[in-house]
């Protein structure tokens, strides 16, 4: 059986949505940027599945290129699609790949572009994958950051090769330019190697409107403790603080915003 929630061009009034997924607790938030009135980009997607396991998935519309929202909602219908498949086999790898694999190719028809961000979770272990900037980090209880994808761009590149700090990169004017993303023809797939997820372990999947308002060390000593439900809360009223006004040197980008953090309880 698979219990799902799917949000495409979703605008949420207040800090998101919890649920119990087998062992783990999940929250999701999304809503558009506080600049505009126009669709929310970013999709995503939660499927928690028998067994303990699950899939879940952000996907964010390339705001420079036309139908940004139609593209987010191919990629997290595309795995849905993929899934239901698959699911008899419970091959969810494969699903994986193949969804994104469709998805490209309806956002090549498209005209279109997306970033995205997916994990797979079967009997406590975490697989990720990723296309573009859409990030997905994993913490313990006491903040040791046990995975953070590196954005497909000249910018992450560079901070992980330590030719950029963090703040030099949150300030660059080509921050966003990016040389992966759904809608190419040369697309490809980032996929982590197999992560064990100890009890109390956060992940976090997030569009690019949380790191372009947020330090990492920020995120990090929100969302690594206390109740997922005050984390996301935490996140969103922060990001949207730092949207509404520039203080200083801090960062200050409006943008559509979605995450979802899972968090290992037992």
């Amino acid at each position: 059986m698979v219990h799902k929630r799917i949000l495409t061009n979703c605008h949420m009034e207040g800090y998101g949505e919890t649920y119990n997924c087998c062992s783990y607790e999940v929250a999701v938030y999304s809503s558009r940027s506080p600049e505009h009135e126009q669709a929310n980009g970013d999709s995503a997607a939660l499927f928690c599945l028998d067994g303990n396991a699950g899939i879940f998935a952000i996907a964010d519309g390339m705001g420079g290129l036309a139908n940004a929202d139609q593209a987010s909602a191919i990629v997290v219908h595309a795995l849905e699609n993929a899934l239901m498949t698959h699911l008899p086999a419970r091959n969810f790898r494969e699903a994986v790949l193949d969804g994104i694999d469709h998805a490209n190719r309806k956002i090549l028809e498209l005209g279109a572009g997306s970033t995205l961000a997916a994990v797979e979770i079967n009997d406590n272990v975490l697989r990720s994958y990723h296309v573009g900037d859409s990030a997905i980090l994993v913490t313990g209880q006491r903040g040791k950051i046990k995975l953070q994808t590196i954005p497909h761009s000249p910018v992450g590149y560079a901070v992980e090769a330590g030719l950029l700090d963090e703040n030099e990169a949150m300030h660059h004017e080509e921050r966003h330019l990016l040389l992966n993303m759904l809608g190419s023809r040369e697309m490809r797939i980032e996929i982590g190697p197999p992560l064990h997820l100890a009890r109390r372990d956060t992940v976090l999947l997030a569009s690019d409107g949380l790191y372009d308002n947020l330090h990492m060390e920020e995120i990090v000593a929100i969302i690594r403790k206390g109740p997922l439900a005050d984390a996301m809360a935490r996140l969103v009223q922060d990001c949207r603080r730092r949207m509404a006004a520039s203080e200083g040197r801090r960062p200050s980008k409006p943008d559509d915003l979605t995450l979802i953090l899972i968090r290992r309880a037992a």
